[in-house]
């Protein structure tokens, strides 16, 4: 069977299956660091902000490792950037066990377990995004969904590990899990990467489907300030919930279960705006998430009480999740098959940033104020710029006059 009529096929759909396995797990690295927060601040004996270090040092981390290990992709395949980044994520979370002080618990998130996650996530969207073309968005969809199953999936038995065996214990258990089930998904990806065609069984043209009139670095910049503005936005409630539940007198374990519940719906609207992109493109799909997620933060200014933040908790994951993988579409639309992996990663780089940056200004917007209200009205101040951008985008955007050929 040849490489071009894999796309589309069985095996694409089963390779489709190993990408989420692999995203799930991988992806740990990101949410682990968000329940362990408390008992990192309790033992370190540092403020809100200086127990969020290690959280932007992950992001950080995460976002040079997609770029870092998208480039490799691009030329070596996904195979052997997965299997390193499974042994960094191992090393990381052995050495993470025994540092004494903060600083080292952030180099160590960030050098290691960050970079290794990066791995995760763009990477192997980006090389998923070359074996589908009809159902490209909702393929590139369920890849991204991974990272939020991790966040279903994770927080809770992480947080019943860390009572048992404490947060150390928890790291060195995550370390040996993931080296061995990553290196064996990962070697499943070997097949050589098929050749770009469109819908007409052809090679594709080299020119993307969508045109614009910014040069390709010129938008992948744009995009790229686009992503910052979401995610600043975006992690307040992620990084924060848990505490925040501990100071409304709730507990680490009801936040716990709430940013699950975010992590969840965030893999539904993942399903759900990949699909809607194959029908109306990655733009307009990003700037309806994005609008969404503004309104849904609107909801936890006067919603303070346990269910209503169930129920935010929710309607917040439901609106996001389908915000960033849209990124990754909007680049297929615009941008040379060949540069995926790069662009993709620089672009999903630039939200791990905003996460970071997000999840830190927000830690000291608390300590300044004693509360979380200022940090989400940044938030929302944030999400608007990334609204503009994304208009302007799309306003600006034109389609080539020759035959519309599927992306490449």
């Amino acid at each position: 069977m040849s490489a071009a009529s894999l796309i589309d096929s069985p095996y694409a759909w089963v390779r489709l299956a190993i990408t989420v396995a692999l995203g799930t797990i991988g992806s740990i690295g990101m949410w682990v660091a968000v329940v362990v927060l408390p008992e990192a601040q309790a033992e370190f004996n540092v403020d809100r902000a200086g127990a969020s270090l290690p959280y932007a040092a992950t992001m950080i981390g995460f976002g040079i490792g997609n770029i870092i290990i998208g480039k490799f992709a691009d030329r070596l395949g996904i195979t052997w950037p997965v299997i390193l980044a499974a042994l960094a994520l191992g090393a990381g979370f052995t050495l993470a066990a025994q540092v004494e002080a903060i600083w080292q618990l952030t180099v160590v998130q960030g050098v290691l377990i960050g970079v290794g996650t990066g791995a995760a996530f763009g990477p192997l969207i980006a090389d998923l995004s070359h074996w589908f073309r009809k159902r490209r968005g909702f393929a590139v969809g369920a890849a991204a969904s991974g990272n939020y199953l991790a966040g279903a999936i994770w927080p809770a038995p992480v947080q019943s590990f860390v009572v048992d065996h404490g947060w150390r214990g928890t790291y060195e258990l995550i370390g040996i899990f993931c080296v061995i089930t990553m290196i064996p998904l990962a070697l499943m990806l070997r097949r050589k990467l098929p050749p770009a065609l469109g819908l007409d069984g052809k090679p594709a043209p080299a020119e993307p489907l969508l045109q614009s009139p910014y040069s390709p670095r010129g938008l992948q910049w744009l995009l790229a300030a686009a992503g910052i503005g979401c995610c600043v936005a975006m992690s307040m409630p992620q990084v924060h919930i848990v505490s925040y539940c501990v100071d409304l007198g709730f507990g680490a374990a009801v936040g716990a279960e709430m940013l699950a519940l975010m992590s969840a719906g965030g893999v539904v609207s993942r399903l759900a705006s990949g699909a809607l992109a194959d029908y109306i493109g990655g733009v307009r799909t990003l700037l309806l998430g994005s609008v969404m997620q503004c309104a849904a933060l609107f909801f936890f200014l006067p919603f303070d009480g346990l269910m209503s933040l169930y129920a935010v908790s929710i309607l917040f994951g439901l609106s996001q999740g389908g915000i960033v993988p849209s990124y990754a579409i909007v680049v297929r639309e615009y941008m040379p098959a060949q540069e995926a992996g790069s662009r993709i990663g620089i672009i999903v780089a630039s939200t791990i940033f905003g996460m970071a940056l997000g999840g830190w200004m927000s830690g000291e917007i608390y300590d300044y104020t004693g509360s979380y209200t200022l940090a989400f009205i940044n938030g929302i101040a944030w999400n608007l710029m990334n609204m503009a951008i994304v208009l302007s985008v799309l306003w600006r955007t034109r389609t080539p006059k020759a035959p519309r050929l599927a992306m490449a």
